[in-house]
């Protein structure tokens, strides 16, 4: 088995595939729309039917769960959420969020305009992550690091090989910077402090390529 991080990049979006013992943690899903490459990925790798032990969510936004309901219902899956996002999951409700760059406020309406609307199937997440908890018992050796300030349940998956999976806290899309989507500025400063002081390799963003974890010490709010 591989014992490698798998990048699945789903478009504009990526879910990761972490080998964790004799299976697979699956981090994050996309959206519902891109469920045929998704699980296509999965079904490559002989992470499916029976070999995916958990699917962690970094943060409840629907480009990140949209496929989680159809993982639970066809594959039994267990999905694992922050409680801070947990109604984003079952009400299909985003929190409310400003955006800080101007780019992205195009971006943003222009998909608006353009983009087919497809509704959102919720869930209810099977279990509660907790800041610091190991992820040991599902053949992973990492840890959970809850860092709000995108959304209130945001965490990141810090790995003992020095991978950390920091959802859509950090972008890189053209270069490594904080989410232009900001929930709380304070929150998400402090964030990123905690981040900057762990020890990692690389960065793994929810949105673009993966970057040097040294990078991270540029990138401010």
């Amino acid at each position: 088995m591989n014992t490698e991080p798998q990048v699945i990049n789903l478009g504009f979006v990526n879910a990761f595939l972490l080998p964790a013992g004799d299976g697979y943690v699956l981090i994050d899903t996309g959206m519902d729309s891109q469920w045929d490459l998704l699980e296509k990925e999965l079904l490559k790798a002989g992470c499916l039917p029976d070999k995916l032990k958990l699917v962690v969510i970094t943060h409840g936004d629907m480009d990140h769960i949209g496929n989680c309901a159809r993982l639970q219902k066809k594959y039994g899956a267990k999905i694992a959420i922050h409680p801070g996002d947990r109604a984003m999951a079952e009400t299909g409700v985003p929190q409310k969020r400003k955006l800080k760059s101007f780019r992205m406020k195009i971006f943003i309406t222009l998909d608006r305009l353009t983009r087919k609307r497809e509704p959102f199937e919720t869930f209810k997440p099977d279990l509660r992550l907790a800041d610091g908890q190991d992820l040991r018992d599902y053949g992973l050796s990492g840890k959970v690091i809850h860092i709000p300030g995108h959304t209130k349940g945001s965490i990141a998956i810090l790995t003992e090989a020095g991978g950390l999976f920091a959802g859509d806290t950090v972008f890189n899309r053209t270069k490594p910077e904080a989410s232009p989507f900001i929930q709380d500025d304070q929150e998400l400063r402090d964030s990123l402090a905690k981040l900057k002081g762990l020890n990692a390799r690389t960065v793994y963003p929810g949105h673009g390529k993966p970057f040097p974890f040294t990078a991270l010490a540029e990138i401010e709010v």
